[in-house]
């Protein structure tokens, strides 16, 4: 039987099949951070066959501080609730799982003109400027503003939400010691350093309720000298578990999206496999996927549950339907 055509259950979700639309930046919303018509219709095209289990909508900031870039997605205001709605209506919709994003950029706000924040008085290498440290208020605030978000992914019809910690934002910062030099409770060991998701998973669980899927993606190894390892990528995934995550999205850290000299198909597989070992919930890798053929071994060697096909599907609507139809 094809695994990419197997249905993924757990007791609070089920995916018609393994292949995923994992978060893609469009720079399609407008400069308000609300829903156009183009951004509408981009995601009607992508999941208008519904070929895809799993659809994740790209990162939506959860304040205007933490907004990464110009243009981008807000979950940050109620008043965003009616585009996000018609959003999660128009994957839904088209037989798809939806799922929105939520995001702080922290350190990595590369061309907003706002203040920054980040763990640490640390540059961010894809900014240019010196954040602030954050205080144990900002911290506090930083919570409530995820959960405020996930609520908001939960009243627009979302089928889950999923907080993102990869790529080198806010998340990331805390959990990278590239970038988190803090000496308190929120920094040193990889349990201080990922404090901060837990509590920001426990806020969220406690707005949304039990039933209510909670995904993260994670940025579980850097692949770079002094970053995160692999192991630690492993032993951060089972404190997540701990914490109430249900389904890990698996990329890259401060590599962010690409690994250099790495050009096999799930080049994060390594972080995939060792975070695959150590828990018990969905596992879902990235990267460098451009066959179903592909898809489908990393689905054998048993390298995650789901796989995600990012740019081959964002340059190419007609792309999963092919794959899957490759695999009869």
């Amino acid at each position: 039987m094809v695994k990419l055509n197997i249905p993924l259950s757990t007791p609070k979700f089920t995916l018609k099949n393994r292949l995923a639309f994992p978060p893609i930046a469009t720079g399609k919303a407008d400069a308000e951070g609300h829903l156009t018509p183009e951004l509408l219709s981009y995601y009607r095209e992508k999941s208008a066959d519904g070929c895809f289990g799993l659809i994740i909508v790209e990162h939506s900031y959860i304040s205007s501080e933490g907004k990464a870039r110009g243009v981008q997605l807000s979950a940050a205001n109620d008043t965003d609730l009616d585009g996000l709605s018609r959003l999660a209506d128009a994957i839904r919709e088209n037989g798809s799982f939806a799922v929105l994003q939520i995001n702080h950029g922290g350190s990595a706000c590369a061309d907003c003109d706002h203040p920054m924040i980040a763990p640490s008085a640390v540059i961010n290498p894809f900014s240019d400027r010196m954040p602030r440290a954050m205080t144990h208020d900002d911290i506090r605030r930083i919570i409530d503003l995820f959960a405020a978000a996930a609520r908001r992914a939960q009243k627009a019809g979302f089928d889950a939400v999923e907080i993102h910690s990869a790529h080198a934002y806010l998340l990331n910062q805390f959990y990278s010691p590239l970038t988190n030099y803090r000496e308190d409770a929120y920094g040193g060991s990889l349990e201080n350093r990922v404090r901060l998701h837990r509590e920001v998973i426990h806020a969220v669980r406690q707005t949304v309720g039990e039933a209510y899927p909670i995904f993260m993606r994670l940025g579980a190894c850097d692949y770079l000298p002094g970053g995160n390892t692999t192991e630690d990528g492993a032993q951060a995934a089972a404190l997540l578990e701990q914490a109430g995550v249900d389904f890990l999205d698996v990329s890259g850290g401060f590599c962010r999206y690409t690994i250099k000299d790495r050009t096999l198909a799930g080049y994060f597989s390594d972080s995939s496999i060792a975070i695959r070992s150590a828990v018990q919930i969905p596992v879902m890798l990235t990267g460098g996927v451009t066959t179903g053929q592909e898809a489908e071994a990393l689905l054998e060697q048993n390298a995650a549950d789901v796989i995600g096909v990012g740019r081959k599907a964002m340059a190419d609507s007609g792309w999963a339907r092919r794959a899957l139809d490759s695999l009869q």
